[in-house]
């Protein structure tokens, strides 16, 4: 079946350059382009496309507004075109509350780039999106923030001398994974004894905001990750776009393990890689490890699973019946690997009675 997609963007050069991208896929038919959100909303009635590839900064109607009117009126996959830039990624992030489906950085420097690669994930994720459940795509803006004498704690708590780890959360997402972490990680305690690791599908830049909007919003210290970071309990720690995220011993202090992150190549289409995380931690905390694999296409996450369930460790698979996509968690569980298959709002609960 042909994805029937509309591109909604206020630049006339970005709109031919995701046709002619979108156009080159067989599985893939631009069916339309609008101008503005005012637009987009009137072809979207119109066309009914199966996937809408939607600009973040528009005249006349943004594209939260649209994105807000689109999944009330005429529920849609969206998936956000987002230039790089503090005020646009969190523009991006607050889509994802609304109801986005994934997100693609904004092509620049057309010319200088490399644009089979770029072609590629941009076609990908609209396959993706076209097989998006949008029922668990619900609106998150419910969600109350933290109270504020808790994120001053939080953030000047100081860090205590090394201490073995006792427990490593592993968390591995894709497609939908944004909205995913918000409602697991905010509900996980301030004091669990754990450390969290985590890898999202996020292009580069993406990341940095991601980790502190899901600080605002959780008991635990949420940040993205830089080489040498220390893993400890109740510190969330999360791949940056583009980079490989790994856990090494120090070499100082050997009680102590640490974060390397590397430009490594891609792994299934993906840079940072669930799968490099996850084998990287097996053999360093063996029993010790929980690993998550939450909502996103294709199978990343499930050979990682297979090491760290080869060194005694837990694997949990996230349910179908709440995924956006069931792509990854359902790799594990038809390769045998989940310990647990678990919808989202019962993960939180069930990690605290296997740790404490």
């Amino acid at each position: 079946m042909t994805i029937r997609t509309l591109i909604v963007d206020d630049s006339a050069l970005i709109r031919k350059v995701l046709s002619d991208i979108l156009n080159e896929d067989p599985k893939i038919r631009v069916v339309g382009t609008a101008v503005n959100g005012k637009d987009g909303l009137e072809k979207v009635r119109k066309l009914r496309p199966d996937v809408v590839l939607l600009d973040n900064v528009m005249p006349v109607l943004d594209g939260l507004k649209t994105l807000a009117r689109i999944m009330k009126e005429q529920p849609t996959p969206v998936v956000i075109v987002s230039a790089l830039g503090e005020r646009a990624e969190e523009i991006t992030l607050t889509a994802f509350e609304y109801g986005a489906v994934d997100v693609i950085e904004k092509p620049s420097g057309i010319l200088s780039q490399s644009i089979p690669e770029m072609a590629e994930e941009i076609c990908r994720k609209v396959r993706t999106a076209s097989k998006a459940n949008l029922k668990n795509l619900g609106c998150m803006r419910d969600s109350e923030p933290l109270n504020p004498e808790k994120d001053e704690v939080k953030e000047n708590r100081i860090p205590e001398k090394a201490a073995p780890v006792r427990n490593v959360l592993a968390i591995g997402a894709s497609t939908g994974g944004p909205r995913a972490l918000e409602k697991l990680i905010g509900s996980l305690p301030a004091e669990i004894p754990a450390a969290v690791l985590v890898v999202q599908h996020m292009p580069p830049g993406f990341t940095a905001s991601l980790s502190k909007r899901l600080d605002a919003k959780s008991a635990l210290r949420v940040k993205e990750a830089r080489e040498g970071d220390r893993v400890e309990e109740g510190t969330v720690l999360i791949a940056p776009g583009n980079y490989h995220m790994e856990i090494v011993r120090d070499k100082v202090n050997s009680l102590e393990e640490v974060v390397h992150l590397s430009c490594g190549p891609k792994e299934l289409g993906s840079r940072p890689s669930v799968n490099v995380l996850f084998r990287s931690i097996a053999p360093v905390y063996g029993s010790r490890v929980i690993s998550l694999v939450l909502t996103g296409m294709n199978c990343d996450g499930a050979a990682g699973a297979e090491e760290i369930k080869k060194m005694g460790g837990r694997v949990i698979a996230e349910a179908r019946s709440s995924c956006v996509v069931y792509g990854m968690p359902g790799e594990v569980v038809r390769r045998n690997l989940a310990d647990l298959v678990l919808p989202l709002n019962r993960m939180a609960e069930e990690i605290i009675r296997i740790i404490q």
